[in-house]
């Protein structure tokens, strides 16, 4: 397992779907992972320190983790079969090592929440390469406020381009 870390979140215009790019920690390999725009919004609204009045359902599990007495110690991106990838929680608690099939949008989310190292599988890692665009998509707005309706963080989520995120080049 190689540990990875978001690199990127963006929407592709070709199937009109949210990705999730990991990066290497200390390396170029990429692992690009489609996801729904619930775990899009609740991805970037971490990254940007967003906090919502009510809790989203990952905010939720972390409470469950942590109200339980369990630590997240990893989470393991596995494998990818028939276009489906898999992940898992690695949940350590009362001296045993729990581990929990998840989705990696799911487990992406919850992994950023409380600090935890994602790792993926080195052989879905790929040398997919990434051009820098010159133009860059208004995350400043996003940084600079404090909280965000759901209508103004989907808009922020559609206006998305490859271009904001990069090109791959495969």
């Amino acid at each position: 397992m190689i540990e990875v870390v978001v690199s990127r979140l963006g929407l592709d215009s070709s199937t009109q779907s949210y990705v999730v790019i990991l990066q290497e920690k200390d390396g170029e390999r990429l692992l690009p992972i489609w996801i729904g725009q619930p775990e899009a919004e609740s991805i970037v609204m971490q990254m940007h320190n967003i906090k919502r009045v009510r809790p989203l359902t990952h905010d939720l599990c972390k409470s469950l983790i942590v109200g339980l007495g369990g630590q997240l110690q990893k989470v393991h991106i596995t494998r990818v079969e028939k276009n489906t990838y898999y992940a898992e929680l690695h949940i350590a608690r009362n001296g045993d090592m729990v581990q929990v099939d998840a989705r990696p949008s799911d487990s992406i989310a919850i992994a950023l929440r409380l600090s935890a190292p994602i790792f993926a599988s080195e052989t879905l890692l790929s040398d997919v390469q990434i051009e820098e665009s010159t133009e860059s998509f208004d995350a400043e707005t996003l940084k600079n406020t404090s909280e965000l309706n759901a209508e103004q963080l989907k808009e922020y989520l559609e206006r998305l381009r490859p271009e904001d995120f990069g090109k791959f080049n495969l």
